[in-house]
């Protein structure tokens, strides 16, 4: 009889005992995927005693901790220690619905080629349901275009091949937000997405300390994510083209925000960028130091 695959389920944390304690209880009630189940739970330096009241509701999951780092450094930990084929992320605050790695190990028995696929989301907002807009709505199949206006792969709701991190690379941990973000432009400017068409997660917002309460002028990090990714030269020119000029326009969108703040230094910063980039055809053949130094600030 063949040995059964491992799918990890990595849950970072940081100061959130309770709601930990209830995602990883969602992961433990899962309907039986067929395969070996891990939680690794990576705690971001937690103060509040999440570690002993894991220990005492969750025995069996792996608890790993670092010092405060960041959410792209506590999701690579869990991925390096993970033993997975098949690599889940859970947001701390997030649920998921039973079925929901069931679904997706479906859907890659199915679908052999596919590296990364996702649910949809119920969302709530402090217990309330919310409705979200249509260009919210998640895309499958080549959809590089789509991804660059703004986040529409949800860490809670993705399933995806550990071979995937070999290719394209880990989460930045130079980036304070919009890790996420950055990391599936990387992934969907070279793979079709897969998308399983049913409300699997419970995505929980409005907590005080979310990153985009938490952290100012997120377009920036995006910018930072998309000049990144244009420095590489992988990109077809049909994905060039689209990436230049979504960061052209959030860039001088920025910068334009700078100058009604006061902030001229990051507006002359952001506007230099616009100029750099009109002013070269292709990247990075010319490794234009403007950019190299707008991704060190």
């Amino acid at each position: 009889m063949p040995s059964r695959r491992v799918i990890s389920t990595i849950i970072p944390t940081y100061n959130r005992r309770e709601l930990v304690r209830e995602a990883v209880a969602s992961v433990l009630a899962q309907n039986d995927p067929g395969e070996e189940c891990e939680i690794l739970v990576v705690d971001d330096g937690s103060t509040d005693g999440t570690d002993s009241d894991l220990a005492r509701v969750a025995p069996g999951i792996k608890y790993l901790r670092q010092d405060h780092s960041g959410v792209s450094a506590a999701r690579n930990l869990g991925i390096l220690q993970s033993r997975g084929d098949i690599i889940a992320f859970l947001d701390s605050d997030d649920l998921w619905l039973p079925g929901k790695l069931a679904a997706q190990l479906a859907f890659f028995r199915e679908n052999p080629s596919a590296v990364l696929c996702q649910t949809e989301e119920t969302w709530l907002r402090r217990g309330k349901k919310l409705n979200p807009k249509k260009y919210h709505k998640k895309p499958e199949g080549r959809c590089f275009p789509l991804l660059l206006e703004r986040c529409l792969v949800s860490p809670s709701a993705v399933a995806m091949r550990r071979g995937l991190f070999d290719s394209v690379g880990l989460f930045d941990e130079s980036l304070p937000a919009c890790e996420d973000y950055d990391l599936w432009l990387r992934i969907g400017s070279r793979y079709p997405l897969g998308l399983i068409e049913k409300p699997l997660v419970i995505k929980r917002g409005g907590h005080p300390d979310q990153l985009s309460a938490t952290i100012p002028s997120l377009d920036r990090f995006r910018i930072r994510a998309l000049a990144k990714l244009l420095c590489t030269g992988t990109l077809e020119q049909a994905d060039h083209d689209a990436a230049r000029k979504v960061l052209l326009e959030k860039a001088r969108v920025y910068a334009g925000g700078c100058r009604k703040r006061g902030k001229e230094a990051e507006a002359e910063l952001m506007e230099d960028l616009v100029r750099g980039i009109l002013n070269v055809d292709h990247l990075p053949d010319s490794s234009p130091l403007f950019l190299s130094e707008f991704l060190l600030k």
